[in-house]
Protein backbone atom coordinates (compact mmCIF):
# COMPACT_ATOMS: atom_id res chain seq x y z
CA UNK A 1 0.00 0.00 0.00
CA UNK A 2 1.13 3.54 -0.59
CA UNK A 3 2.55 5.13 2.56
CA UNK A 4 2.77 8.64 1.13
CA UNK A 5 0.48 11.48 2.10
CA UNK A 6 -3.14 11.14 1.04
CA UNK A 7 -3.67 12.46 -2.48
CA UNK A 8 -6.11 15.30 -3.00
CA UNK A 9 -9.57 14.10 -3.96
CA UNK A 10 -10.38 14.20 -7.66
CA UNK A 11 -12.53 17.12 -8.77
CA UNK A 12 -16.10 16.07 -9.52
CA UNK A 13 -17.50 17.04 -12.90
CA UNK A 14 -19.70 20.13 -12.78
CA UNK A 15 -23.40 19.36 -12.96
CA UNK A 16 -23.06 15.66 -12.06
CA UNK A 17 -26.44 14.08 -11.40
CA UNK A 18 -27.46 13.65 -7.76
CA UNK A 19 -27.60 10.07 -6.48
CA UNK A 20 -28.78 11.01 -2.99
CA UNK A 21 -31.27 13.68 -1.98
CA UNK A 22 -32.32 14.26 1.62
CA UNK A 23 -35.01 16.82 2.38
CA UNK A 24 -36.30 17.84 5.81
CA UNK A 25 -35.14 14.65 7.53
CA UNK A 26 -36.47 14.37 11.08
CA UNK A 27 -35.61 11.41 13.32
CA UNK A 28 -36.80 11.03 16.89
CA UNK A 29 -35.95 8.50 19.56
CA UNK A 30 -38.96 8.64 21.86
CA UNK A 31 -39.46 12.27 22.85
CA UNK A 32 -35.92 13.23 21.84
CA UNK A 33 -35.42 14.78 18.40
CA UNK A 34 -32.03 13.65 17.11
CA UNK A 35 -32.24 15.12 13.60
CA UNK A 36 -34.44 18.14 13.00
CA UNK A 37 -34.80 18.99 9.31
CA UNK A 38 -31.61 17.77 7.61
CA UNK A 39 -31.13 18.58 3.90
CA UNK A 40 -28.35 17.12 1.76
CA UNK A 41 -27.62 16.44 -1.91
CA UNK A 42 -24.76 14.16 -3.03
CA UNK A 43 -23.65 14.09 -6.68
CA UNK A 44 -22.60 10.99 -8.58
CA UNK A 45 -18.88 10.28 -8.13
CA UNK A 46 -18.57 12.53 -5.08
CA UNK A 47 -17.02 11.65 -1.74
CA UNK A 48 -19.25 13.28 0.87
CA UNK A 49 -18.24 13.30 4.52
CA UNK A 50 -20.86 13.62 7.26
CA UNK A 51 -19.16 14.93 10.37
CA UNK A 52 -19.98 16.18 13.83
CA UNK A 53 -19.17 15.67 17.46
CA UNK A 54 -20.23 12.89 19.80
CA UNK A 55 -24.01 12.49 19.82
CA UNK A 56 -24.45 14.91 16.91
CA UNK A 57 -26.58 12.44 14.99
CA UNK A 58 -24.21 11.69 12.12
CA UNK A 59 -24.66 7.91 12.40
CA UNK A 60 -28.39 8.41 12.88
CA UNK A 61 -28.36 10.28 9.58
CA UNK A 62 -26.78 7.22 7.96
CA UNK A 63 -29.43 4.93 9.47
CA UNK A 64 -32.18 7.25 8.27
CA UNK A 65 -30.79 7.39 4.74
CA UNK A 66 -30.53 3.59 4.56
CA UNK A 67 -34.04 3.10 5.91
CA UNK A 68 -32.80 1.39 9.06
CA UNK A 69 -34.54 3.70 11.48
CA UNK A 70 -38.00 5.21 11.42
CA UNK A 71 -38.21 8.68 9.91
CA UNK A 72 -40.65 11.00 11.65
CA UNK A 73 -40.75 13.38 8.70
CA UNK A 74 -38.87 14.13 5.50
CA UNK A 75 -37.84 12.55 2.21
CA UNK A 76 -34.86 10.45 1.12
CA UNK A 77 -34.27 9.67 -2.55
CA UNK A 78 -31.50 7.18 -3.30
CA UNK A 79 -30.53 6.36 -6.87
CA UNK A 80 -33.73 7.95 -8.09
CA UNK A 81 -36.04 5.99 -5.78
CA UNK A 82 -37.84 7.27 -2.66
CA UNK A 83 -36.81 5.36 0.44
CA UNK A 84 -39.82 6.46 2.48
CA UNK A 85 -42.79 4.23 1.75
CA UNK A 86 -40.84 1.94 -0.57
CA UNK A 87 -42.16 -1.63 -0.57
CA UNK A 88 -39.86 -4.09 1.20
CA UNK A 89 -39.10 -6.10 -1.94
CA UNK A 90 -38.18 -2.92 -3.82
CA UNK A 91 -36.08 -1.66 -0.91
CA UNK A 92 -34.09 -4.88 -0.77
CA UNK A 93 -33.56 -4.72 -4.53
CA UNK A 94 -32.37 -1.11 -4.25
CA UNK A 95 -30.00 -2.01 -1.43
CA UNK A 96 -28.23 -4.46 -3.74
CA UNK A 97 -26.96 -1.36 -5.56
CA UNK A 98 -25.48 -0.05 -2.31
CA UNK A 99 -22.50 -1.20 -0.25
CA UNK A 100 -21.95 -0.51 3.45
CA UNK A 101 -18.64 -0.64 5.31
CA UNK A 102 -19.48 -0.99 8.97
CA UNK A 103 -17.46 0.55 11.77
CA UNK A 104 -15.96 -2.67 13.12
CA UNK A 105 -16.04 -4.64 9.88
CA UNK A 106 -19.03 -6.64 11.23
CA UNK A 107 -17.54 -9.89 9.93
CA UNK A 108 -18.96 -13.25 10.98
CA UNK A 109 -16.30 -14.80 13.20
CA UNK A 110 -17.24 -18.38 12.33
CA UNK A 111 -16.66 -17.78 8.61
CA UNK A 112 -13.39 -17.26 6.76
CA UNK A 113 -12.71 -13.93 5.09
CA UNK A 114 -13.55 -15.46 1.72
CA UNK A 115 -16.82 -16.87 3.04
CA UNK A 116 -17.74 -13.47 4.48
CA UNK A 117 -17.17 -11.78 1.12
CA UNK A 118 -19.13 -14.51 -0.64
CA UNK A 119 -22.26 -13.98 1.50
CA UNK A 120 -23.87 -11.22 -0.60
CA UNK A 121 -23.05 -13.10 -3.81
CA UNK A 122 -24.65 -16.31 -2.57
CA UNK A 123 -27.71 -14.48 -1.30
CA UNK A 124 -28.37 -12.17 -4.24
CA UNK A 125 -26.70 -13.71 -7.29
CA UNK A 126 -27.40 -17.10 -8.85
CA UNK A 127 -23.84 -17.94 -9.82
CA UNK A 128 -21.86 -21.17 -10.16
CA UNK A 129 -19.54 -21.95 -7.28
CA UNK A 130 -16.49 -21.31 -9.45
CA UNK A 131 -17.74 -17.84 -10.43
CA UNK A 132 -18.34 -16.97 -6.78
CA UNK A 133 -14.79 -18.00 -5.90
CA UNK A 134 -13.34 -15.89 -8.71
CA UNK A 135 -15.35 -12.83 -7.67
CA UNK A 136 -14.33 -13.27 -4.03
CA UNK A 137 -10.66 -13.45 -5.01
CA UNK A 138 -11.07 -10.39 -7.23
CA UNK A 139 -12.64 -8.30 -4.45
CA UNK A 140 -10.00 -9.39 -1.94
CA UNK A 141 -7.25 -8.50 -4.40
CA UNK A 142 -8.79 -5.03 -4.81
CA UNK A 143 -8.28 -4.34 -1.10
CA UNK A 144 -4.89 -6.00 -0.79
CA UNK A 145 -6.10 -9.16 0.96
CA UNK A 146 -5.56 -11.83 -1.69
CA UNK A 147 -3.54 -13.80 0.88
CA UNK A 148 -6.27 -13.71 3.53
CA UNK A 149 -9.08 -15.66 1.84
CA UNK A 150 -8.87 -18.65 4.19
CA UNK A 151 -8.09 -16.74 7.39
CA UNK A 152 -10.70 -16.08 10.07
CA UNK A 153 -11.52 -12.55 11.33
CA UNK A 154 -9.82 -13.25 14.66
CA UNK A 155 -6.56 -13.81 12.76
CA UNK A 156 -6.67 -10.34 11.17
CA UNK A 157 -5.41 -6.99 12.41
CA UNK A 158 -7.87 -4.13 12.83
CA UNK A 159 -6.94 -2.61 9.49
CA UNK A 160 -7.25 -5.96 7.73
CA UNK A 161 -10.72 -6.47 9.19
CA UNK A 162 -11.76 -3.07 7.83
CA UNK A 163 -10.44 -4.01 4.38
CA UNK A 164 -12.19 -7.37 4.53
CA UNK A 165 -15.41 -5.56 5.38
CA UNK A 166 -14.76 -3.25 2.44
CA UNK A 167 -14.28 -6.24 0.12
CA UNK A 168 -17.66 -7.58 1.22
CA UNK A 169 -19.25 -4.15 0.70
CA UNK A 170 -17.93 -4.20 -2.86
CA UNK A 171 -19.13 -7.75 -3.61
CA UNK A 172 -22.18 -6.67 -5.62
CA UNK A 173 -20.40 -3.80 -7.44
CA UNK A 174 -22.33 -1.01 -5.69
CA UNK A 175 -23.00 2.37 -7.23
CA UNK A 176 -22.93 4.01 -3.79
CA UNK A 177 -20.68 3.04 -0.87
CA UNK A 178 -21.55 4.11 2.68
CA UNK A 179 -18.79 3.98 5.30
CA UNK A 180 -19.42 4.42 9.03
CA UNK A 181 -16.29 5.61 10.86
CA UNK A 182 -13.88 3.63 8.63
CA UNK A 183 -10.79 4.91 10.47
CA UNK A 184 -12.09 4.40 14.00
CA UNK A 185 -9.61 2.50 16.16
CA UNK A 186 -6.83 2.47 13.56
CA UNK A 187 -3.33 3.88 13.93
CA UNK A 188 -2.52 6.90 11.73
CA UNK A 189 -0.60 4.95 9.08
CA UNK A 190 -3.25 2.23 8.74
CA UNK A 191 -5.92 4.93 8.59
CA UNK A 192 -4.00 6.75 5.84
CA UNK A 193 -3.70 3.55 3.81
CA UNK A 194 -7.44 2.91 4.16
CA UNK A 195 -8.21 6.47 3.06
CA UNK A 196 -5.98 6.04 0.02
CA UNK A 197 -7.71 2.76 -0.79
CA UNK A 198 -11.16 4.37 -0.65
CA UNK A 199 -9.97 7.10 -3.00
CA UNK A 200 -8.47 4.60 -5.43
CA UNK A 201 -11.60 2.45 -5.44
CA UNK A 202 -13.86 5.46 -5.95
CA UNK A 203 -11.91 6.47 -9.03
CA UNK A 204 -11.44 2.93 -10.35
CA UNK A 205 -15.05 1.82 -9.85
CA UNK A 206 -16.70 5.21 -10.43
CA UNK A 207 -18.60 5.00 -7.16
CA UNK A 208 -20.22 7.65 -5.02
CA UNK A 209 -19.01 7.47 -1.41
CA UNK A 210 -20.68 8.77 1.74
CA UNK A 211 -18.46 8.62 4.84
CA UNK A 212 -19.46 9.23 8.45
CA UNK A 213 -16.35 10.24 10.38
CA UNK A 214 -14.86 12.60 12.94
CA UNK A 215 -11.24 11.98 11.88
CA UNK A 216 -9.58 15.20 10.70
CA UNK A 217 -6.94 13.46 8.59
CA UNK A 218 -9.58 11.46 6.72
CA UNK A 219 -11.81 14.48 6.17
CA UNK A 220 -8.95 16.54 4.79
CA UNK A 221 -7.58 13.61 2.75
CA UNK A 222 -10.62 12.20 0.97
CA UNK A 223 -13.59 14.57 1.13
CA UNK A 224 -14.86 16.44 -1.91
CA UNK A 225 -17.52 18.02 0.28
CA UNK A 226 -18.89 17.84 3.79
CA UNK A 227 -22.08 18.04 5.79
CA UNK A 228 -21.56 19.09 9.40
CA UNK A 229 -24.38 18.35 11.84
CA UNK A 230 -24.87 19.52 15.40
CA UNK A 231 -27.84 19.88 17.68
CA UNK A 232 -29.91 18.02 15.12
CA UNK A 233 -29.38 20.73 12.50
CA UNK A 234 -27.12 21.27 9.49
CA UNK A 235 -24.31 23.58 10.56
CA UNK A 236 -22.59 23.68 7.18
CA UNK A 237 -22.63 21.94 3.80
CA UNK A 238 -20.51 22.30 0.68
CA UNK A 239 -16.99 21.81 -0.72
CA UNK A 240 -14.49 21.46 2.12
CA UNK A 241 -12.31 24.46 1.25
CA UNK A 242 -15.35 26.67 0.70
CA UNK A 243 -16.97 25.69 4.00
CA UNK A 244 -13.75 26.34 5.92
CA UNK A 245 -13.56 29.86 4.51
CA UNK A 246 -17.01 30.86 5.76
CA UNK A 247 -15.90 31.66 9.30
CA UNK A 248 -18.46 29.39 10.98
CA UNK A 249 -17.42 29.03 14.62
CA UNK A 250 -18.35 25.35 14.97
CA UNK A 251 -16.46 24.47 11.79
CA UNK A 252 -13.39 26.45 12.85
CA UNK A 253 -13.38 24.78 16.26
CA UNK A 254 -13.75 21.30 14.75
CA UNK A 255 -10.82 21.73 12.36
CA UNK A 256 -8.67 23.42 15.01
CA UNK A 257 -8.40 20.19 16.97
CA UNK A 258 -4.82 18.93 17.17
CA UNK A 259 -5.46 15.38 18.33
CA UNK A 260 -7.74 12.61 17.25
CA UNK A 261 -10.72 12.36 19.53
CA UNK A 262 -12.79 9.18 19.74
CA UNK A 263 -16.58 9.52 19.54
CA UNK A 264 -17.96 6.28 20.88
CA UNK A 265 -21.54 7.31 21.65
CA UNK A 266 -22.90 7.38 18.11
CA UNK A 267 -24.97 4.37 17.01
CA UNK A 268 -22.84 1.30 16.39
CA UNK A 269 -22.44 0.24 12.78
CA UNK A 270 -22.50 -3.38 13.97
CA UNK A 271 -26.05 -2.63 15.11
CA UNK A 272 -26.81 -1.44 11.58
CA UNK A 273 -25.44 -4.69 10.20
CA UNK A 274 -27.81 -6.68 12.37
CA UNK A 275 -30.71 -4.72 10.95
CA UNK A 276 -29.53 -5.20 7.37
CA UNK A 277 -28.96 -8.92 7.90
CA UNK A 278 -32.36 -9.46 9.49
CA UNK A 279 -34.09 -7.45 6.78
CA UNK A 280 -32.43 -9.30 3.94
CA UNK A 281 -32.20 -12.84 5.26
CA UNK A 282 -34.45 -13.13 8.27
CA UNK A 283 -31.56 -13.02 10.74
CA UNK A 284 -27.84 -13.82 10.79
Amino acid sequence: MNHSASPAPSARPAGAEPVLKVRGLVVRYGDRTVLDGIDMTVARGEIRVILGGSGSGKSTALKGILGLTEIARGEVELLGQPMVGLAEAQRLQLMQRVGVLFQNGALFGSLTVGENVALPLREHRKLPQGAVRELVRSKLAMVGLAHAEFLYPAELSGGMRKRAGLARALALDPEVLFCDEPSAGLDPLTSLNLDNLILQLRDRLQMTVVVVTHELASIEGIADSLLMVGGGKVIAEGPVAEVRQRGIAEVDEFFARKARVSTSTDCSAAELFGLVASASSGGA
